[in-house]
């Protein structure tokens, strides 16, 4: 499979390492602590994060016409990032923070099952070796679900990988989504739901689960995106210190927004203070925004104002400008729409780029973490090497990785230049031929997540590896024929 080297993709290699950590942190805010002549500034490395670097110089999706290439990174030009920054991400250090694993309690019948999975084990030490050195990371909408409805083949998949399968073993998945609004908890809980297996926080990565790094840089922050004020909760998760929802300034001063979206329930939930007098630090964008308009607003306002003041406009907002991060930068994604597929957070992204270029004459800088990013794929790595511990005893990384989704410019992108295999199905946004022009998937092009699933782990476990366990199968009488045994 095609792989990239750091020069490839215009990064210093040796940027990756975080420098050495000093005695006591740096309290001075990101922008006193010094960036780039002429770009934003970046948390520097601090407390329990790790740098890595984004893959691309300065330039906002809004710039030249917006050209195809503004939009659509690929794989063949290289685009391993559409962010502003020429320097880092931080990401969490692993284990990561306010997460909850995810519990399940095996009845008598799940727990002589395993007994007698771990004999058929025993007895296919190469087999298991081979399934302890792969693992998967499925993308969620248009792979495993549309919306609350999942994608039928997912679930047998899924029951597969969690052990039904002729060796009783567990094979490593991890979830990877450009998707976010609301906490890993819930959103598990609802995944286990709609896909009938359990999914733990500690295998589940939301767009904005990285993005809990920040809160060691960032005190005060505007959070948009998400149903209701549920993206509040999120953000006090990660542990930011004072989360500003756009409708407690709504609730504060209702001429903020003109055409704003203001219910009832919204006043109840909202909380207002005098925002003249505080000072914002910078504005985090962790999912699709429910209220256009006064997003939009908000934003610009605090884009504009002089060093993140309310009600005031700095006479140099390039200067003084604070800090706007993005959770993701799809354009499209998959939902139970019959028609093509809807606009999601790049698009507000882009919106929000355009305003601002045509109020100042200026690019905006900003930093977008999700897929393709490198920094989402690094925490993945740490994720999975988490959850092999959980569910193998076992610290590393498997070799074998297979990116399963449905994006040609987030998923594959991003898996291809991260040296992972790449599995592309037609349950989603591709619809196209026999695979993707810009971004192809080097191990292949599937018809759904079942098949994707089927092709890797016989090529790693072999072609006549059976996909069902046999409840019947006696190890003791068999021996080492075990697989005679297996339907």
């Amino acid at each position: 499979m095609p792989r990239f080297d750091d020069s490839d993709l215009g990064v210093d290699p040796n940027s990756t390492i975080p420098p050495p950590r000093s005695t006591a942190p740096d309290t001075r805010s990101p922008r006193d602590r010094g960036s780039l002549a002429g770009s934003l500034p970046i948390p520097n490395d601090a407390g329990n994060t790790v740098e890595v670097p984004a893959t691309r110089s300065s330039i906002s999706d809004a710039a030249a016409f917006m050209h195809n290439l503004s939009l659509s990174p690929s794989t063949r030009d290289r685009r391993g990032s559409r962010n502003s920054f020429g320097t880092s991400l931080p990401i969490p250090r692993s284990p990561r923070v306010s997460r909850l694993s995810s519990a399940v309690t095996a009845d008598a019948a799940g727990v002589s099952r395993d007994i007698l999975a771990s004999q058929v084990q025993d007895m296919s030490k190469e087999k298991v070796a081979a399934a302890k050195n792969m693992a998967f990371a499925f993308d969620i909408d248009g792979v495993l679900a549309h919306g609350n409805e999942a994608i039928p083949e997912a679930k047998e998949a899924l029951r597969m990988l969690n052990g039904d399968n002729e060796l009783g073993i567990k094979i490593p998945y991890i979830l990877l989504t450009n998707g976010g609004g609301k906490t890993e908890a819930a959103r598990c809980a609802q995944l286990s739901e709609v896909l009938e297996s359990p999914i733990s926080t500690d295998q589940f990565i939301q767009s904005h689960t990285p993005m809990q790094a920040l809160s060691e840089y960032y005190d005060t922050v505007l959070v948009c995106g998400g149903e209701g004020q549920k993206i509040r909760e999120v953000a006090e998760n990660y542990g930011f210190k004072n989360v500003v929802h756009p409708k407690d300034i709504l609730a504060w001063d209702p001429t903020v927004s003109p055409w704003a979206v203001f219910t009832e329930q919204d006043r109840a939930e909202a909380k207002p203070r005098d925002f003249s007098k505080i000072k914002f630090d910078a504005v985090l964008v962790f999912a699709d925004s429910r209220d256009y308009q006064t997003d939009f607003q908000l934003i610009i306002d605090l884009l504009l104002a002089d060093d993140g003041k309310m009600l005031t406009r700095s006479e140099d907002p390039v200067a003084n400008r604070i800090p706007i991060y993005f959770s993701q930068g799809d354009l499209v994604f998959p939902t139970d729409h019959k028609g093509p597929t809807r606009l999601t957070q790049g698009a507000f992204r882009i919106s929000v780029e355009a305003q601002y270029k045509a109020l100042t004459g200026q690019e905006l800088e900003r930093v977008v973490y999700g897929k393709p990013e490198k920094a989402t794929y690094t925490y993945a790595d740490e994720v999975l090497r988490s959850w092999m511990e959980q569910i193998h005893n076992q610290n590393h990384l498997p070799e074998n990785i297979y990116m399963v989704g449905d994006n040609p410019a987030s998923d594959i992108c991003g898996g291809n230049m991260h040296g992972w295999n790449t599995c592309l199905v037609r349950t989603g946004v591709f619809q196209g031929g026999d695979n993707d022009e810009n971004n192809p998937a080097n191990f292949g092009v599937f018809p759904n997540v079942l098949e994707a699933v089927k092709a890797a782990v016989r090529k790693e476990l072999g072609q006549e590896f059976k996909m069902k366990w046999n409840p019947k199968v006696n190890p003791v009488l068999h021996g080492d024929n075990t697989s005679s045994a297996v339907e």
